[in-house]
């Protein structure tokens, strides 16, 4: 696996090869074999990741739309619908675009209509938590109800509390309530830390939500690049080192990898890369087989909006790690 040569693939579909054959199907502008594919779909936590991937493929196109108007009574095109519509309201916001508030609006009524055809699924409920995030002055009151403990702010929490209803610790329901954290006050980044740790410490063992404290770490580090000399040291500090271990020990060593996520898998490798425990990084590396993502190695670069630079980074942290002496059999 460290052999010479090798470059690292980018999928959104990773490891889930049923999804890949769906994502090439809908690039091509067919959506049958997405059909089938979520009717086979059992589980919320791969319901949800399949539908977001399918979604950010989607959003360039009409294929959901065709899928509505040839089968106007499936739930799950409906839903679909709704996580096209939260995914082009999402990028709009993100650049700015005039028709954001618009587009805003029609994504939180496919997210209504969708909870009404599809009453016990989480995804809906996701959708509006990512909606969440375009409210930056609060002015709804779901977007600013108390916290349930103490230190958090105030925000979307009932929306949280319907998608755990249904799926208890749904891994991308708190990655849009992190998101929503972060965009609520710029500056210090307290909030955010306390967040991921009350969500990851309250999560059972195998739960993806243990690794969302390291998100939280490469963020302040993404905001703290220009203090160079500081940057070294961030990974090897105490709680830096704790945070790995944790993830690793409660969730890394009981995933599943064709059902974990490349970004959660790619933020462990990173972390565990950065605190200097390369065995431990080598048995991620390991796991990711010929997949990658660019963050969060492009915010070790010069150029993080460029994917070359993230590459070259992800490659020698995995040369270093699978050639570390302690990564070899019999060692």
């Amino acid at each position: 696996m460290a052999a010479q040569g090798f470059r690292p693939v980018y999928h959104p579909a990773g490891h889930d090869h049923a999804l890949r054959g769906a994502v090439q199907d809908l690039r091509t502008g067919r959506w049958v074999a997405m059909a089938r594919l979520l009717d086979e779909t059992t589980g919320w936590p791969g319901w949800t990741r399949r539908t977001q991937v399918l979604a950010a493929v989607a959003a360039g196109t009409d294929v959901v739309a065709a899928w509505r108007a040839e089968q106007p009574d499936s739930i799950a095109a409906a839903v679909m619908h709704s996580r096209v519509a939260v995914e082009r309201a999402v990028r709009a916001h993100r650049a700015g675009h005039a028709r954001t508030r618009e587009l805003w609006q029609e994504a939180w009524t496919a997210c209504r209509e969708a909870v009404e055809r599809a009453p016990a699924d989480p995804v809906p409920w996701v959708g509006r938590l990512a909606l969440s995030l375009l409210d930056a002055r609060q002015s709804m009151e779901e977007h600013r109800l108390p916290p349930p403990a103490p230190m958090l702010p105030p925000g979307p929490w009932g929306l949280l509390a319907e998608a755990e209803k249904r799926d208890p610790y749904n891994r991308e329901a708190h990655h849009r309530m992190l998101q929503f954290v972060y965009a609520r006050r710029p500056g210090p980044l307290s909030e955010a830390v306390n967040y991921a740790q009350w969500a990851s410490s309250a999560a059972p063992v195998g739960s993806a939500l243990h690794a969302l404290p390291l998100y939280v770490r490469v963020e302040r580090y993404r905001r703290d690049r220009g203090h160079e000399r500081a940057l070294d040291l961030h990974w090897v500090a105490e709680d830096a080192v704790r945070d790995a271990r944790r993830a690793m020990d409660a969730w890394f060593l009981f995933c599943a990898t064709e059902e974990a996520s490349l970004l959660d898998l790619n933020h462990l490798a990173h972390a565990l890369y950065g605190a200097l425990k390369f065995a431990d990084a080598a048995r991620v590396f390991e796991s990711l087989g010929p997949y990658w993502t660019p963050q969060p190695w492009a915010y070790r670069t010069a150029l993080p909006d460029e994917r070359g630079p993230a590459e070259e980074v992800f490659l020698r942290a995995r040369a270093r790690c699978l050639t570390a002496p302690e990564s070899r059999p019999g060692t």
